[in-house]
């Protein structure tokens, strides 16, 4: 079974929709125009429209039969802060603010397969379309868990999709377990004694302190991580100093953990602590280590993979749905939702011969709109298995 020919006929439609998302990007929980873009379209289609969840998160509700089963759909609907620099016609009008991981398009993925739903109804039970903001750092899954989702729209499984530049357009991944990592943040504060630049033997100097921090942290993975056990350390920020003669009191590191397994983030963690302590003790300083746990790891369930695995199998074919690729060590704060229900997050491949391939997060970044329909027949495709009538 290919692309739904209802969803094929408004494809254009679809992508109208996204290259209006992507002029008009926001930042978590500020996504009130996409939000009440998203609201409008759903009313107009005869589906319910329940607003206020973590700011600016929808939902939407379409029931029909009388089975009792129901699904959640989430698309996320933020923008990232970054300055676009793609050249397309439909580029972002807001500066400083880009769709540079595809959010435009897997909200306009959700809203096509909402259209297809509400037409056809060919389902038996109810169906929760999850419009998700704030997923970049956010936590707006968590912030929705919270307030209550899924006592408000019950969901026997929920679902959700990423696009994916390195996966050829019509293939996607469908893995058990866990697929994103845990995405964690640290901040070394380094304290020692400023003074005189010309004098460094009377100060304690923080930025010195912070270098040798720097270097000892990397050996924390690469020596103190079982091999066979993912982890990725990056200090991506160092702050210090205001005056080209004049060491500073304090020292600032930040950056981001990376982990699949529960037992190796409990263990970055500690050894982070200890690595920062020690190294600024040994020079006669303070190290003061914040370690801020952000998203867990996703982890996908392993009945309702194979669910999803069989209706993307029958939208682009079983030998396009990969059941064995590796973890990416991205974070993704679907997860919170997958620890209340199960299901599943697949990744569906964008990349084609002229477009589709720039990385998420990058300026050049485009969503390819040739996904929208495949991702929306996916979308259908499970609900209709899920609730099949009869």
């Amino acid at each position: 079974m290919p692309v739904i020919n209802r969803i094929a006929d408004f494809a254009a439609e679809m992508a109208e929709w996204r290259q209006d998302f992507h002029r008009h990007p926001e930042l978590g929980f500020e996504e009130r125009r996409t939000s009440d873009v998203v609201a409008a379209k759903l009313a107009e289609w005869g589906i319910e429209v329940h607003r206020g969840l973590a700011t600016t998160g929808l939902v939407g509700v379409l029931r029909n039969g009388g089975s009792g089963r129901s699904i959640g759909l989430r698309a996320d609907m933020d923008c990232l802060a970054m300055q676009e620099q793609s050249g397309v016609p439909h580029a972002s009008t807001i500066p400083g603010r880009m769709h540079a991981c595809g959010h435009d398009g897997h909200t306009a993925t959700l809203l096509g397969a909402a259209r297809y739903l509400a037409e056809t109804r060919n389902f038996d039970g109810t169906v929760h379309f999850i419009f998700q903001p704030a997923e970049e750092g956010g936590g707006g899954g968590r912030v929705m868990v919270e307030e209550g989702l899924f006592e408000r729209f019950p969901c026997d499984s929920v679902y959700g999709i990423h696009n994916a530049p390195d996966l050829p357009l019509g293939e996607c991944s469908a893995v058990a377990g866990p697929i994103m990592a845990a995405s964690d943040g640290i901040a070394i504060t380094v304290r020692g004694v400023g003074g005189h630049a010309a004098k460094p033997h009377i100060a304690i100097d923080p930025v010195m302190v912070g270098a040798h921090i720097l270097v000892a942290l990397q050996a924390v993975v690469a020596r103190r991580i079982d091999p066979l056990k993912s982890a990725v350390l990056s200090v991506t920020q160092f702050h210090a100093g205001s005056a080209g003669n004049v060491i500073p009191d304090t020292a600032e590191l930040r950056g981001t953990v990376r982990t699949l397994l529960p037992e190796v983030r409990d263990q970055m963690e500690r050894l982070i602590a200890q690595v920062a302590e020690n190294t600024a003790a040994a020079h006669e300083a303070v190290a003061e280590v914040t370690y801020t746990r952000r998203y867990p790891p996703t982890v996908n369930h392993a009945a309702e993979t194979d669910r999803a695995a069989e209706a993307a199998g029958r939208v682009l074919g079983g030998a396009k749905v990969h059941r064995d690729l590796p973890p990416v060590m991205g974070g993704e704060d679907f997860s919170f939702m997958l620890l209340k229900r199960p299901g599943a997050f697949l990744f569906m491949g964008q990349k084609g011969t002229d477009r589709g391939g720039v990385p998420v997060h990058h300026p050049h970044y485009d969503f390819n709109d040739d996904l929208l329909p495949i991702g929306a027949s996916y979308f259908a495709t499970l609900v209709e298995q899920e609730l099949r009538r009869g």
